[in-house]
């Protein structure tokens, strides 16, 4: 049985346990430090490869040294952990500042991980990683024991930029992670300046410097303004990249995709929709992507007509050539523990850093120079008795005890001076060790001017930054856009390929719809009984509007009606109507198209089509009848201004006046538009028998039974009178009628059928 105290309850381990192994997955391997940016992997491969000689400039060396380097002295893990940790460094499109130099097949844009294995490439360090190893000799940072305490290592390294927002990282943790986006360093490197001149700058003061994120691709931001400030404000939110293309030759050419995006992976998804149908503008895809053009991704568009514009909405909103990136600036801060900051939260932090690792720096050699400052005044009081000094290194048993008493020397100096050979002991020596210290003297001078002045190591930090950014900055890559149109997927509609057809509704309330508008709508065939009660001429995209008795509205999709070489289908079939009502007219049109609703009762109104939509299968109420009134088929209004009305009652008498005499509603009784005692129509002694809307300078033809009388456009100013009245009556023969319509000439007939093509097409 083991001792008391060696007794631990399994919930009490296992608790234990697992808070140690959290700890160190967040500390020592997913988040990075705030002082370089780099998670423990990252930089104990750059520490590595610069104490094998690997910095810019030298020879290439495979791989799999740097990476057995690092595992077997550093970082105790897989070699292909190691090795993909290094592979993310050298890609172009996955850095911004990439901080190795890969020789090789380091993987494509297309797929990452498409890399060769590390004994068939060759690496070194980039130039840029100077900003991350110049200082690292000089006392600047920390160092502690590497996994077997068998040799030290740099516990973070001494940037002289903050290479964590420059470069970005994501990471997994325990219970946390951290998605940091890459930026512009001459950004970051104004806005780190404009903290150290105004310490109390806000957040709006830093964003006139950094502008948004800068993704390694190029392709644009399409993120408003306002939420990239909250999200630098809070360390969390979104940033919205959409590909960059253009027009050649009536073709789309992307030349540039969001931040990870595969270029085959969108023209693969492209192609599942075409594949589909769901894309029929698109009649071809092709990648033209080489070396001098990285992404040149081609999509060739059915015919000149396509709305290109309408086609990358819907290509934004259905693939990856729009796409979001998580950001969440969660980091190891100055004080070493893991938190979501602010990007002035993590500048300040950052030039806190920075202002230690300067000052660490210069006291470093301060030290040195103190050092050999002292060393070579020991040395000067050698050449000054030199005479005395070899006399006693000849003659006394112990001279360095000698030395030190003769001439009040320290330890350290007269080992110095006994170790100096005898060729330094010149006359010539002793000017150069005088000038030397003359010299270090003056470099003395102005370290302790910057480490005792507060302003002065500022403006040193400052020049240091400056002449970082100019050495080793760029322009901006990722454009950010002020405003842009809405990702938007097309409708099933929208997709659908737009070709006239004519609906046609029986008097038994059978439905369906032919293509095209030359069809002969009673000559179709019928059930047994049945016949043609009214038609509506439209497109296969537009929805189909019916009317029934009680003036309700219902909707339905015309290309989802049954063909017209059968009979059809009943209305009710898909609808809910009230028992008892008939379908009485049929309505189709472009959405903003205006029309005439109205009651035999003389009222009505104009409206649009749109205002008939119904979204229910009970429809929706748009006309209100007066008692024993019924709906009139609508009428199209080509033009308010110039248009007439024309309507008769079946008593043959006729107003005229202008259709803007009308008011627009959306649902109603209406206004009066011919005055009828409201007994004479509950007792259906007298009603409007037929309304049309005459376009100018058009002929009407009032139908009566077989006898029809034309009137032209100007022969309509007799019947000309205010709206509401009574009418006047028409001549003998047609007290009466029974329609009107107006007359169409060969070349209003010539010009639908040249539409009608042009739809078709």
């Amino acid at each position: 049985m083991p001792p008391e105290s060696e007794v631990l309850l399994l919930r009490d381990y296992a608790e234990r346990a697992y808070l140690d192994y959290s700890m160190y997955v967040i500390l020592d391997r997913a988040l990075p430090n705030i002082g370089d940016g780099l998670k423990p992997v990252q930089r104990r491969i750059v520490y590595a490869m610069s104490e094998l000689g690997l910095k810019a400039g030298a020879k290439f060396k495979k791989s799999a040294r740097t990476v057995g380097d690092v595992i077997g002295k550093f970082h105790p893990h897989g070699d292909s952990a190691a090795y993909e940790a290094m592979v993310l460094m050298a890609q172009s499109f996955s850095y911004r500042y990439t901080l190795i130099d890969g020789q090789g097949n380091w993987g494509s844009s297309d797929d990452p991980k498409s890399f060769a294995a590390m004994r068939y490439t060759e690496s070194r360090l980039m130039a840029y990683s100077n900003l991350l190893l110049e200082e690292l000799g000089q006392g600047t940072v920390d160092w502690g024991p590497n996994f077997d305490g068998t040799m030290e290592e740099p516990l973070v390294l001494p940037a002289q930029l903050p290479n964590l927002l420059l470069n970005g990282t994501t990471g997994i943790a325990v219970g946390m992670a951290t998605d940091v986006p890459p930026h512009n360093m001459r950004e970051i490197a104004a806005a780190c300046i404009r903290l150290l001149e105004e310490p109390k700058a806000e957040m709006s003061q830093i964003l006139e410097h950094v502008k948004g994120p800068d993704y390694p691709t190029g392709a644009p931001i399409v993120t408003p303004a306002e939420e990239i400030a909250q999200m630098y404000e809070t360390g969390k939110g979104m940033v919205r990249q959409r590909a960059e293309w253009t027009r050649e030759d009536g073709e789309i050419v992307i030349t540039a995709l969001p931040y990870q995006v595969s270029g085959s992976k969108v023209l693969e998804q492209i192609a599942d929709q075409m594949n589909n149908k769901k894309l029929p503008m698109v009649t071809d895809l092709r990648d033209e992507s080489d070396h001098e053009n990285p992404t040149r991704l081609i999509v060739v568009p059915r015919s000149n007509r396509v709305d290109i514009e309408a086609l990358m909405l819907h290509l934004f909103s259905s693939t990856d050539l729009e796409k979001s990136h998580r950001v969440n600036l969660n980091v190891i801060g100055i004080d070493g523990k893991p938190a979501v900051k602010s990007l002035r939260t993590i500048l300040t932090e950052w030039l806190k850093f920075r202002m230690i690792t300067v000052r660490r720096r210069l006291q470093f050699r301060l030290d040195k120079i103190n050092q050999r400052l002292h060393l070579l005044e020991g040395l000067l009081i050698a050449f000054l008795n030199l005479d005395e000094v070899i006399r006693i290194v000849r003659e006394e048993e112990h001279p360095k005890k000698e030395l030190i008493k003769k001439f009040d020397l320290s330890e350290t100096q007269a080992d110095y001076i006994l170790d100096t050979r005898l060729r330094q002991l010149a006359r010539l020596e002793e000017m150069k060790i005088k000038a030397e210290r003359d010299e270090l003297e003056e470099e003395k001078s102005k370290i302790e001017q910057l480490l005792g002045s507060a302003t002065r190591l500022k403006t040193l930090v400052r020049k240091e930054i400056t002449n970082a950014a100019e050495e080793y900055g760029d322009e901006r890559r990722s454009a950010i856009l002020d405003s842009v149109t809405e990702a938007k997927s097309f409708s099933e509609e929208d997709l659908m390929v737009t070709e006239p057809v004519t609906v046609v509704l029986s008097n038994m309330g059978w439905i369906r719809a032919a293509k095209g508008h030359d069809i002969d709508a009673a000559g179709l065939n019928y059930k047994a009984g049945d016949s043609l009660r009214t038609f509506a001429l439209g497109k296969s995209n537009q929805p189909v509007h019916i009317i029934d008795s009680t003036g309700r509205s219902y909707s339905l999709a015309a290309h989802s009606l049954p063909s017209a070489r059968g009979q059809g289908e009943p209305v009710t079939g898909r609808l809910s109507p009230p028992s008892g009502v008939e379908f009485m007219a049929l309505q189709m049109g472009a959405p903003e198209q205006k029309i005439l609703m109205a009651s035999d009762a003389g009222y009505g109104f104009i409206c649009q089509v749109q205002d008939l939509q119904a979204n229910k299968k009970a429809g929706k109420a748009v006309l209100t009848l007066p008692a024993e009134s019924k709906v009139l088929p609508p009428c199209d209004i080509a033009d308010t201004e110039t248009s007439l009305l024309v309507a008769v009652s079946n008593e043959g008498r006729m107003v005229v006046f202008s259709v803007a005499d009308l008011p627009e509603l959306s649902r109603g009784k209406g206004n009066k538009i011919i005055s009828i005692p409201s007994a004479r129509v509950k007792s259906r002694e007298e009603f409007m028998a037929a309304i049309v809307v005459v376009p100018d300078q058009k002929s009407v033809l009032v139908h009566s039974g077989k006898r029809h009388m034309k009137l032209k456009f100007g022969e309509l100013d007799h019947f000309r009178c205010e709206r509401g009245r009574r009418g006047a009556k028409l001549p003998r023969g047609f007290q009466r009628v029974d329609a009107l319509s107006l007359e169409q000439d060969a070349q209003t007939q010539a010009q639908a059928q040249s539409n009608e093509e042009e739809q078709s097409e």
